[in-house]
């Protein structure tokens, strides 16, 4: 039979399969689906055939072959929490920080989203596309193949209209599936300063029914074609309540979108109850979840999406609690969290190297977290981030002998080749 792409002889084949067809939860994380000597065959962007290289080679034939003899293969990395459009930097704020700064600190005196966003809100979107593509293309050297990609620097509706037409524009243009996510409640702008629930009214009644709704649109723009998916809120201290959090995420359900919440990253306000009572996709960050909430997380649908590159861009010491979550039967995934102001990553690696060590999980547990499991909590776990027959063809060559070196070697990048929709990308 004939193929498009013939991938064969890899040392180790990481089908990565689904559980009762979805995530891999609780102490179930971690099955690889190992296959030594494995082939996996690709054919209209889709994945057709896996097994043993003797039993898969000689049924199919592709003018494409691969020889992975001696290497990992596995499904590309899903990246399921990015702030990856922004302009400027805040590299002062970083050196701030090794001086003694706290993030609220810093926050309190103009600095930290509000600095971003005041950047941003000047930039004009041929300079968001110019400024966002250079990473998108280090996060696809890297392995990601998939990334959930927020707004959320804007604070007003024109801006953030901005940013969504920004993603329109690099969805089209640039190998990296985007999941675009709306994030308007992101920060209290200043111009609110002394009014964040008329913001909040602003998000609720204004923002969240346009970017929800591609035909209300009423200027003529790319952002038509791609409106959110996902509608996320920053509750915790120093951002919104958890009563302002829920006029938000109720709002956004109302108009059909999936819901997210970043959450107990510096302050338990009851955010990962929130995410499990309305049924959000993911609650992320979790450093400082309280155990009750733990227990309930680990007994419902949303996603556990830990951050590690974020503390420790942060230089902090707690990270997301994993091995209680895997406790509860949670289901945990990895992302980078890459924004400008403390975790301008843009490994998949690196966080997977992160997540051994901090979060004390074994490579095998992280490459299901970044992979399946990440694609869970952005709404593709059906299509991504394993190599079961019938999912998109997006897969990784890692120059590694064994999935053990994944993690275990960090400062590196271990990914020789990038297949996208059964197209080589990278390498």
């Amino acid at each position: 039979m004939k193929a498009d792409l013939l991938i064969h002889s890899a040392a180790q084949l990481c089908v990565l399969p689904s559980h009762d067809g979805g995530p891999q939860r609780g102490h179930h994380l971690g099955d690889l689906g190992l296959i030594e000597d494995g082939a996996v065959v690709c054919a209209d962007g889709r994945i057709v055939a896996v097994g043993p290289t003797e039993e898969v080679r000689p049924d199919w034939w592709a003018p494409v072959e691969i020889d992975a003899s001696g290497r990992v293969v596995c499904p590309g990395f899903v990246d399921p929490h990015t702030h990856v459009i922004w302009a400027g930097d805040r590299a002062d704020e970083f050196v701030q920080r090794i001086r003694g700064a706290t993030y609220q600190e810093i926050m309190a005196r103009g600095g930290g989203i509000m600095s971003t966003v005041r950047a941003t809100r000047a930039a004009p979107m041929a300079q968001l596309v110019a400024e966002a593509r250079p990473r998108l293309d280090r996060m696809l050297a890297h392995g990601t193949t998939t990334a959930e990609v927020k707004t959320g620097y804007g604070l007003t509706l024109a801006d953030e209209m901005k940013m969504l037409e920004t993603i329109a524009v690099l969805e089209v243009s640039h190998p990296i599936t985007l999941v675009p996510t709306f994030l308007g409640a992101h920060a209290v702008p200043e111009e609110f300063a002394h009014d964040p629930d008329g913001y909040v009214d602003l998000v609720v009644e204004e923002m969240l029914p346009r970017v929800a709704c591609p035909e209300a649109r009423q200027e003529p723009c790319l952002a038509r074609t791609l409106s959110a998916r996902f509608c996320d809120v920053f509750c915790d201290e120093g951002a919104f309540t958890l009563g302002q959090s829920r006029r938000v995420l109720e709002a956004a359900r109302e108009l059909g979108l999936g819901l997210k919440i970043h959450a107990d990253e510096f302050a338990p306000l009851g955010g990962t109850g929130l995410a499990v009572e309305m049924g959000a996709a993911s609650a992320d960050h979790l450093v400082c979840t309280p155990p009750e909430e733990i227990r309930r997380l680990g007994r419902s649908g949303t996603v556990a999406v830990s951050l590690p590159a974020t503390p420790f861009g942060l230089a902090h010491h707690a990270y997301t609690p994993a091995h209680a979550i895997l406790e509860a039967g949670g289901i945990l995934a990895l992302a980078t969290d890459c924004n400008p102001g403390t975790a301008w990553c843009e490994s998949m690696p690196f966080v997977i190297g992160l997540a051994c060590r901090y979060l004390r999980i074994t490579p095998a547990q992280a490459l299901v977290a970044a992979t399946l499991n990440s694609a869970h909590a952005v709404g593709l776990g059906e299509e991504v981030g394993s190599l079961q027959e019938g999912y998109g063809a997006d897969i990784l060559i890692l120059n590694l002998p064994d999935v053990q070196h994944l993690g275990y070697r960090f400062g590196i990048n271990p990914v020789e080749q990038v297949i996208k929709g059964g197209r080589v990308v990278v390498g």
